[in-house]
């Protein structure tokens, strides 16, 4: 018994300081391409506006992702899909990658307070890299020209990130971390999928044909309200925000 619960709260810790981890190198990588790469098209903003602007899209991204349903067509239920994304895109399209991050970060630690974890936090975790894995590369690609095809083109990055990084995270640590921290045995989580598609044999095949189409259909789903609402939403955003034209600043048009 004594053995059991050390092993177990062994694994909580380590998985908590694999978040801590996520988290920062999320962040590292995201506030270094704002330095080096788009630092001269992220828009200049007050920090009292900026706050705001992530905590209202932070907490509009907690309601979305409340209303979380399953692909059961798709993918076992315990997989959910939400479009919690569209105003942390929105932020990043705006802010720049840091402030889509905080936004994503804002979403989940509000999530946590109103509804809690039903997954042993994993996939809270899921969530946050996953929509991590698209906002930064889409944003990075669209404030290296803020046009509309940069913005398109930046959304596909996105799409295909959210698909990779979603599919490899899943596969090496995701799903043998919610097997261990539930005590449920992969084969059982492969069970899952098989009674979705027979084809399902395996955890590979799991991420292969479940997790995988799933986020490559929220990329899409993300990405097609993300080209309809942000020009509108951008205009508010810049007429509630007194931004700071610094000299050298790019003056690419917002699209």
């Amino acid at each position: 018994m004594g053995t059991g619960i050390l092993q177990a709260v062994a694994d909580n810790l380590q998985f908590v300081l694999v978040c801590l981890v996520v988290v920062l190198a999320i962040v590292g990588v995201s506030e270094l391409a704002e330095r080096k790469l788009i630092r001269n098209s992220v828009a200049q903003v007050k920090k009292t506006q900026y706050i705001t602007v992530c905590g209202m899209l932070g907490a509009l991204a907690m309601l979305l992702h409340i209303f979380d349903f399953p692909v059961l067509f798709l993918a076992p239920e315990f997989y959910k899909l939400d479009l919690s994304e569209i105003p942390a895109m929105i932020g990043a399209f705006y802010l720049g990658p840091v402030g889509g991050v905080i936004i994503e970060l804002v979403k989940i630690l509000l999530k946590l307070v109103v509804k809690g974890t039903s997954t042993a936090f994993v996939g809270d975790l899921a969530n946050f890299v996953v929509g991590c894995s698209f906002i930064v590369p889409a944003s990075i690609v669209y404030h290296m020209r803020k046009t509309r095809k940069m913005a398109a083109a930046g959304l596909a990055v996105g799409t295909v990130g959210i698909t990779l990084a979603g599919s490899l995270f899943n596969a090496f640590y995701l799903i043998p971390a919610f097997s261990r921290l539930y005590g449920i045995p992969l084969d059982a989580i492969v069970g899952m999928g098989t009674a979705i598609n027979p084809a399902i044999d395996s955890v590979s095949m799991l991420v292969l044909l479940s997790v995988a189409p799933l986020n490559l259909l929220k990329g899409v789903l993300i990405s097609v309200p993300t080209m309809v609402l942000y020009k509108r939403i951008s205009r508010v955003l810049h007429n509630t925000a007194q931004i700071q034209h610094l000299p050298g600043r790019n003056s690419q048009t917002q699209s």
